[in-house]
């Protein structure tokens, strides 16, 4: 087995003061030399949230490089146990790190859930080395609330499932039981994660974003008033998914392959934000008309 690879066609590294797995995915014959970094969400894995629901599969037959971790505190990588270690900006090091260790300049990041915010945070603290930014199940509450409800923490920490009757405790407990987490160490996670992006923050990133969440996610907070406060944005509402099903919804995917084929569009696009408005038209439609007029930026 190859050093620094811990399973067939897993690596690990120490970066940043912390172990971390990931994988590593070149694309078929035809590389077009635009890698793509994948950030999970909170009580799962990169397989989990990536690989099962055929997200590396979907981005390297597209010709895309596909690098994907476990966060700290999950999957392979290294646990702590306090909640300090947890905080946004220190994961957000993290993801920035292993594009150190592989020699990548500049990617597109996605994140889910949890690694929306991760990603976020790295757009905030890294420009420039974010190509676009993919938020998937996460809406306004980047800004407006911490990555999970205060008793997540709890319900890790509780004797059993059959003990918690709240629905959002009893779904991420049995969804962290699912994917066989260390329950303490995502308890110090839900504590630690808590930090919120402001409104002005969220405004001075200043690449492409996507924003993908499911009509019944109850949990992200809605998608299109997070798309008004960004440069350029767009949201996309995934019909009939809540949280944990939109993952691997196809219109999730396919508005993310034609964001990653026409986001060069936007980023020739810099106007006020007060100069912006929402487009209420397709994602095709929204493309076309930024290309055809290079004077507007619609978000």
């Amino acid at each position: 087995m190859p050093a620094g690879e811990t399973e067939p066609g897993m690596f690990e590294f120490s970066g940043h003061g912390v172990r971390l797995a990931f994988i590593d995915e070149p694309p078929p014959p035809g590389d077009r030399g635009e890698p793509i970094l994948l950030i999970h969400g909170f009580a799962s894995t990169h397989a989990v949230n990536w690989v099962f629901p055929q997200w590396v599969k979907t981005l390297t037959g597209a010709g895309r490089r596909v690098i994907a971790f476990d966060n700290r505190g999950h999957g392979r990588s290294e646990k702590f146990y306090d909640p300090a270690a947890y905080a946004l900006p220190e994961m957000a090091e993290d993801a920035r790190a292993l594009l150190d260790h592989l020699h990548i300049e500049v990617a597109d990041v996605m994140g889910y859930s949890m690694g929306a915010r991760i990603a976020a945070f790295l757009a905030m603290a890294h420009a420039g080395r974010v190509r676009s930014l993919i938020l998937g199940g996460l809406g306004h509450h980047l800004v407006d609330r911490g990555v999970l409800p205060d008793n997540i923490a709890d319900a890790m920490e509780a004797p059993s499932l059959e003990g918690l009757s709240d629905p959002m405790q009893r779904m991420f407990r049995g969804f962290a039981e699912t994917t066989k987490s260390d329950l303490k160490a995502l308890a110090a996670c839900a504590r630690g994660a808590s930090q919120r992006m402001s409104e002005r923050q969220a405004g001075q990133i200043d690449v492409p974003v996507l924003i993908a969440v499911g009509t019944k996610d109850d949990v992200a907070g809605d998608p299109h008033r997070l798309a008004a406060l960004f440069r350029a944005a767009r949201a996309v509402d995934i019909p009939g998914r809540d949280h944990n099903r939109a993952v691997g919804d196809k219109v999730y995917k396919d508005s993310v392959l034609e964001f990653l084929e026409q986001r060069p569009c936007l980023s020739c696009c810099r106007l006020p934000i007060s100069f912006r408005r929402r487009d209420k038209l397709g994602s095709r439609n929204y493309f076309r008309r930024v290309k055809d007029n290079q004077s507007v930026a619609l978000g």
